[in-house]
């Protein structure tokens, strides 16, 4: 199959691009059948030089053998006016291409139940903490009275040791 793609050229940092005719099996830079426009990226939107250049009727025949363009050259042909009739480009759509893969979302599952595990222990953990507190504030009301005598009978047996 025939594709109408970019070739990458120009130095590191510095994309400049080669339209070209090409099959789809060949590497992207790799061997092509016929160049037949070119794509700057460096140059802005607004330049006196225009971003795309494109010989128009070897694309238009080479579209009429069955080429197929790809997505981003599809969108270069359908902004020119003579080939915009024969090239539709729509915008895709792939909703599930930001949604995380399916070891990831599982990841994501075990993450999710070892931290409910954890709030429930911790919440386990305040209810018996709070049965204690209760536990406790009722049965030192009792304890108390025999707790305060206690020191005062151990001064006074002091106080008997000294005498002595």
């Amino acid at each position: 199959m025939l594709k109408i793609r970019l070739a990458r050229g120009g130095a590191k940092k510095r994309p400049y691009y080669h339209i070209v005719i090409a099959d789809s099996h060949s590497p992207r830079d790799g061997k092509f059948i016929e160049r037949v426009g070119s794509y700057n990226p460096m140059l802005p939107k607004d330049s006196a030089q225009p971003r795309v250049v494109l010989k128009v009727e070897r694309i238009g025949e080479w579209l009429a053998k069955g080429a197929q363009p790809t997505d981003r050259v599809a969108r270069f042909l359908s902004q020119d006016e003579t080939l915009g009739a024969k090239v539709k480009w729509t915008q895709g759509n792939n909703p599930k291409k930001g949604e995380p893969g399916k070891k990831a979302q599982e990841r994501a599952a075990e993450r999710a139940q070892r931290e409910a595990d954890r709030l429930e222990a911790e919440a386990a953990a305040k209810a018996e903490a709070a049965e204690a507190a209760a536990a406790a504030a009722a049965a030192p009301a009792v304890e108390e009275a025999p707790a305060e005598e206690a020191p005062a009978a151990e001064v006074a047996a002091e106080a008997t040791e000294e005498q002595a």
